[in-house]
Formats: structure tokens, C-alpha cells, sequence
């Protein structure tokens, strides 16, 4: 029986942890840009977008099509980041498992 407390306790350590860790991502930012710097987003570690920047330069009422390109290019590549910081500290915890619904 005292294997399975040592467990339980165990598990409810690696709980806390983690809920910290998510915690502290919506506290982290990462940042990505498209078109040389033309556009600029930066979002949470929960992905949620804080800014978006546009260079004035960028933004050509002849082709919107590009300006829209580039703000979707870095969107995504914002993402990707925060994913990837996400990865990095959740997976640090679990011992590179994959716990759905975690990373």
C-alpha cells in the first residue's frame, strides 16, 4: 500500500507542476514576422494573439492579396512557436509522454 500513496503522490506533484507550467505560458509571449519585418505578430503561450503589427511600407491598396498572405504567414509561424514553447515545458515534465489534451 505504501507504493501506491508514494504514487498517488507522486502523480499529484507532477499535477501541480503542470498546472504551473500552463499557468506561466499564457505569461510567456514569442513573436514571428513575415515579409522582412513587414508584419509582426506576437502572441501567448496559449496562443492567443496580442499584436499585430503592419509596416505602413507593406500596405499596398493594389494588392491587399500579399499584405493578407503575410499576415496569415505569420500568424501561423507565431503559432508553431508557441506550440513549440508549450512542447518544451510541458514536455520537460512529462518525460516527453504525450498526455492528450496536455501539449
Amino acid at each position: 500500500m505504501n507504493k501506491n500513496m508514494n504514487m498517488i503522490r507522486q502523480a499529484q506533484k507532477l499535477q501541480t507542476a503542470l498546472a504551473k507550467a500552463q499557468e506561466e505560458l499564457g505569461n510567456e509571449t514569442v513573436e514571428a514576422s513575415s515579409g522582412g519585418g513587414a508584419v509582426t505578430i506576437t502572441i501567448t503561450g496559449h496562443q492567443k494573439v496580442l499584436s499585430v503589427k503592419i509596416n505602413p511600407e507593406a500596405v499596398d491598396p493594389e494588392d491587399v492579396e500579399l499584405l493578407e498572405d503575410m499576415v496569415m504567414s505569420a500568424i501561423n509561424e507565431a503559432i508553431e512557436k508557441a506550440q513549440n514553447l508549450s512542447q518544451s515545458r510541458l514536455g520537460a515534465l512529462t518525460g516527453g509522454f504525450n498526455i492528450p489534451g496536455l501539449i
